[in-house]
């Protein structure tokens, strides 16, 4: 059963309490936390407790404090043993390395005031084990095993399959799985969840409790569930909001339309130099890793320029820097040694970095919890307010961004997605326990059914792993062999296969660059994995500052051919673009319907400029921009405005012959992802002809060559009453990005060896071998290595759970379809979708040049079709 705990008093807290925990706590703190107060009580009784709040409330001693307490009391008497009390799991290494500090001191302190009052305590014991452990301290730790083991998913997982080290986690009282927001979200937590319930049923001698810390999530049951698995109990400490936020959203010009580039870049780093200079710290968050390192760039020589402060002081930090580099700039942002900070996503996560005054995102986070987490990192103190401003770059984020900040503020969160069923985690999991123990399957089926994640796993998928493993698929002949045998039933493993699992195992895939060559083999640069598993032959793109068409590739090298003067299909950071959330989607949806509505019903434009002035806390330039934006929308398409309630398709003829199939649909990019490969793969059927998808966070377009005539009503019925999830298997089987993602499933699946022998393999070979082993296994029916790219790839990737339900909406008329053009005019809600094309190739200045030209382009329409605009303004 799952509950939601209550705050106790504190003295309730202070008499459970051994006495020397009390006085320490008494002479550091004023009085427990929120979270404190909900889950100290319970984790002394060994219960289970999923702990969610922001940063700076205390989390990391709502879950140490009663397991110190246990601990000290069991030093005081004699007690303590030499075996793992507890183990603390995170998903950074950086994290744990911050626990150890962060334990270290309060047990200091508490000696100290045991010896001052002549207590004699035997000593606690921290250890980190980890894949940075040297082997003399792994070995230390089997003679005298830490008391709290400080690990990450994988190396708490190879220590069950360690011979010796696993016999020292048996008696463990509690997990404390902190981050697990994070973990939930990946195959990393998958494998984790997994783990434990192996550990639970072959190998623990006593009962546990699992703790999680959590940030800002919902929905709180889902998470409580992934904690502790199917049919146990919970408590959840429901303290997200336990501390104040403030958020503003701030425009860097009065007009985004008519703004220059210089005029808006100026407005920006004003903005950013004005706040840097009224905090002690600020934290600047961007979208992209390169974004991160041009505003870091262009700050440092803006307060050297002006003499504000020496530009050492000005920090950059994302994941392609060195871990050195990362470890160093946390440390002097700790120390109070840096100004402000400018980071992607890497300093989202709950590593401690001290005391941040406010925290400013460069556009939009594209989801409500990811904006009360980066805004979360300010004010490191329970009473102190988490301070946060957005700056919007343009009219579209100024809508994304005011109704994000609304939400956060009224506290609607995003759900999660937790991964269901991944067949590849399934292949090491049940490794890991013919490892740990020598399993029944019929048992060990039912093991793994009482994590969540494999909660609702089919029988024929496990069998169909087990007969992987087994080598029932005769695959020998491609050097696939099999890693298990069975007898009567039990599941035994072959020899070599634990130093092959050491070796092999984990989730995280081997990332790397891929070589772009010319047809004569020339390299003509490098580009991320990530880009290239978004690319389709035919594409084009920008490498170099030039033009490139994609052909096709070979291994870790792609192949491609000048294309001198085309238009780029792929903007160079597609791989780093955060999507926007489904649920936050349908919030924006629903307030651009909310304002197309009122202005329907003639509604005076001073009122609703000052609805949402009064509703969104925006200044009277934001509002009017917002509603100059909806009302030309409305008048461009008949009074008609995308909402979530209303997909509008718009037929658009641009100058180079394409036409063009604009889809306005708001629900998320994952699930608009899914969706436009459905329309597209019906339309490529219907008229033979190839068709050119680019998606957008507001919809997504379709270019045909020619101005084919495509019946919209037809292709739209097609889709929503075909088979989605075949549909899409069928569209992704030829991509560049199964091709990838079945690269990376097999290494999980131990199809492909990352290491054998003690030896590297190199990605190249293994790309290489992946080709190979598709065409091989693809003729083999729910073949599990297959079956679990394609789902990677539709419920991971893409959204398919949404997609689908939003095809069955349109196909029971919930959600209407609106057909507009065809126009040689985009409309102004299309010129996000139009622009993206051209954001490589084009100059920051002239990408606004030409929003600003297509706005005059509306207007003229608009003219000619005897409406004036300006009668909309001269009513504010």
């Amino acid at each position: 059963m799952i509950e939601f705990a209550e705050p106790v008093r504190s003295s309730s807290i202070y008499k459970e309490l051994n006495p020397i925990i009390s006085r320490w706590f008494k002479e550091r703190y004023t009085d427990f936390t929120m979270p404190q107060k909900m889950s100290i009580l319970p984790i002394k009784g060994r219960q289970n407790i999923l702990i969610s709040s922001p940063t700076g409330t205390g989390k990391t001693l709502s879950a140490f404090l009663g397991i110190i307490d246990e601990l000290i009391t069991l030093a005081q008497e004699g007690r303590l043993e030499d075996k793992i009390y507890a183990v603390y799991i995170s998903p950074l290494r950086a994290l744990n390395n911050d626990m150890n500090r962060n334990l270290l001191q309060p047990l200091n302190e508490i000696y100290q005031i045991a010896e001052a009052n002549s207590i004699k305590l035997q000593e606690i014991r921290i250890g980190v084990r980890t894949s940075d452990t040297p082997s003399y301290q792994k070995q230390k730790m089997l003679r005298n095993p830490p008391h709290i083991l400080i690990t990450t998913p994988e190396s708490f997982v190879i220590s069950l399959a360690s011979l010796k080290f696993k016999e020292k986690l048996t008696n463990v009282n509690w997990f404390v799985i902190d981050e697990i927001h994070e973990l939930a979200s990946s195959k990393r937590g998958s494998y984790l969840m997994g783990g434990i319930e192996i550990f639970s049923h072959y190998l623990s001698k006593s009962p546990f409790a699992r703790i999680g810390l959590s940030a800002t999530v919902s929905p709180l049951e889902k998470v409580a569930e992934f904690l502790v698995g199917i049919d146990r109990d919970c408590l959840i400490a429901d303290a997200r909001f336990a501390k104040p936020i403030d958020i503003k959203v701030m425009s860097p010009v009065k007009d985004l339309i008519h703004a220059d580039d210089q005029e808006v870049s100026e407005g920006i780093y004003s903005t950013l130099i004005e706040e840097v200079k009224k905090h002690r710290t600020t934290l600047v968050f961007t979208n992209t890793r390169s974004a991160a390192e041009r505003v870091s760039y262009k700050l440092r020589n803006i307060v050297s320029e002006e003499k504000l402060f020496d530009s050492d002081l000005v920090g950059a930090h994302h994941s392609s820097l060195g871990r050195d580099v990362r470890l160093d700039v946390e440390e002097k942002l700790k120390n109070g040694q840096l100004k402000v900070v400018v980071s992607s996503t890497s300093l989202e996560l709950g590593i401690d970095i001290g005391y941040i005054d406010i925290v400013i995102l460069l556009s939009s986070p594209k989801s409500v919890s990811r904006l009360l987490q980066r805004i979360g990192r300010s004010g490191h103190h329970i009473r102190t307010t988490s301070k946060g401003k957005i700056i919007v770059v343009d009219r579209d984020d100024l809508v994304e961004c005011s109704v994000l900040a609304k939400l956060a503020l009224e506290r609607k969160i995003d759900s999660i997605h937790i991964p269901r069923n991944p067949l590849d985690v399934l292949t090491q999991l049940i490794i890991v326990a013919t490892l740990a123990s020598t399993p029944n399957k019929d048992e060990l089926f039912q093991v793994l059914k009482k994590s969540y994640t494999f909660s609702e796993l089919p029988r024929k998928d496990f069998d169909s792993v087990i007969s992987y493993l087994l080598g029932d698929y005769s695959l020998e002949d491609r050097n696939v062999y099999s890693k298990l045998r069975e007898d009567a039933g039990i599941l035994k493993n072959k020899r070599g296969l634990r130093m092959m699992f050491f070796m092999n195992s984990g989730t995280i895939p081997d990332e790397t660059k891929i070589l772009a060559r010319d047809e004569k083999g020339k390299v003509i640069g490098t580009l991320e994995e990530e880009f290239v598993e978004n690319l389709v032959p035919g594409d084009i793109f920008v490498l170099g500052g030039k033009t490139y068409q994609f052909l096709t590739s070979k291994g870790s090298s792609i192949i491609i051919r000048d294309a001198m003067g085309k238009r780029p299909t792929v903007p160079s950071w597609i791989s780093e673009m955060l999507p926007l959330a489904y649920d936050s989607a349908l919030e924006i949806g629903k307030f651009r319907g909310e304002i197309g509505d009122m202005i329907k019903k003639g509604v005076n434009p001073k009122e609703i400029i000052n609805y949402i002035v009064d509703n969104y806390q925006l200044t009277m330039n934001s509002a009017r921009a917002i509603f100059e934006y909806v009302g030309e929308q409305f008048l461009f398409t008949n009074g008609i405005v995308p909402s979530e309630k209303t997909i509008v398709v718009e037929i658009y003829d641009d100058s180079e012959g394409n036409r063009n199939l604009i889809f306005h649909m708001l629900f998320g990019r994952r699930t608009v992802e899914a969706i436009s490969k459905i329309f597209a793969y019906a339309i490529s059927n219907e008229y033979g002809v190839d068709v050119r998808i680019g998606v957008n966070d507001n919809g997504f377009v379709l270019t045909l060559p020619g101005r084919i005539n495509v019946n919209i009503n037809d292709i739209i019925t097609w889709s929503v009453t075909s088979d989605a999830e075949e549909v899409l298997a069928n569209v992704i089987l030829r991509t560049e990005m199964l091709r990838r993602r079945f690269r990376h499933v097999a290494e999980r699946s131990f199809m492909l060896l990352k290491r054998y022998k003690g030896r590297e393999t190199s990605i190249e070979r293994r790309q290489l071998n992946s080709y190979t082993l598709i065409n091989v296994v693809k003729d083999i029916p729910n073949f599990p290595v297959l079956k679990e790219t394609i789902r990677e790839i539709l419920e991971d990737y893409m959204d398919i759970a949404h997609a689908k339900e939003i095809m069955k909406k349109i196909a029971n008329k919930e959600i209407s379809i609106v057909t507009t053009g065809p126009e040689e005019v985009p409309s102004p809600f299309a010129h996000s979708i139009i622009i993206k094309e051209y954001s490589d190739v084009v100059l920051a200045s002239d990408k606004r040049n030409l929003i600003a030209q297509l706005h005059e382009k509306v207007l003229e329409h608009l003219k000619k079709k005897g409406i004036n605009v300006n009668l909309l303004y001269t009513q504010i």
